[in-house]
């Protein structure tokens, strides 16, 4: 791939990637929606993961930064390419009985600031588990970072600052309701990595 220029538009590059999904989805939360966004296939490009990182590093200028931790699976790309753009170090945590431990070595200590990364924010109930995580290590939580934030309700609710690079207005509805199961022209397809639970 030719060299990506920093100034081209997050929404392009994720057109590019065919990371925006169009059809019939069933979400890790259970939900079904119209829409999709497959991060992991934008992710595949390291220069287009370089360009979102510096653009997420220089809406976070502001604040100092020790570490970037993600969540796996979704979190663990973008917290690197993020730790390596602010020079921190990048670390991710695994769920270990459906609940997210650091394991491996990684350690967050109490003088340290910690920015949460994920690929995609629809809930918040992934970053709030980190968020529980960090804060049991006594660390101070600067904020969250995401490539994209899927329409989530109440970004505010999460209580810390949170950042994004694109803004995915998709609908979602119960099972019981979906109107796409009623059309049933398209069949309900998971394209994501998880079990039920939200993210």
């Amino acid at each position: 791939m030719k060299e990506i220029r920093e100034d081209i538009g997050i929404e392009d590059l994720l057109n590019q990637s065919e990371a925006l999904l169009t059809g019939h989805f069933i979400l890790s939360s259970g939900l079904h929606s119209d829409r999709y966004v497959q991060c992991a296939k934008f992710l595949q490009y390291p220069e287009m993961a370089d360009v979102a990182a510096k653009k997420l590093a220089r809406m976070l200028a502001d604040v100092k930064i020790n570490v970037v931790i993600g969540g796996a699976f979704g979190g663990i790309v973008i917290a690197y390419e993020l730790a390596r753009v602010l020079h921190a170090r990048g670390i991710f945590a695994e769920r270990v009985d459906g609940v997210f431990q650091l394991r491996r070595g990684f350690e967050i200590r109490p003088d340290e600031k910690v920015l949460i990364a994920e690929d995609v924010i629809t809930t918040g109930k992934s970053v709030r588990e980190v968020m529980e995580l960090v804060s049991s290590a006594g660390a101070e939580i600067v904020g969250v970072a995401s490539l994209i934030d899927r329409n989530m309700p109440e970004p505010e609710s999460l209580g810390i600052r949170a950042e994004w690079l694109h803004s995915v207005k998709a609908n979602s509805y119960d099972p019981s309701e979906c109107p796409l199961c009623r059309e049933g022209k398209t069949p309900a397809v998971k394209p994501g990595s998880r079990g039920v639970s939200q993210k």
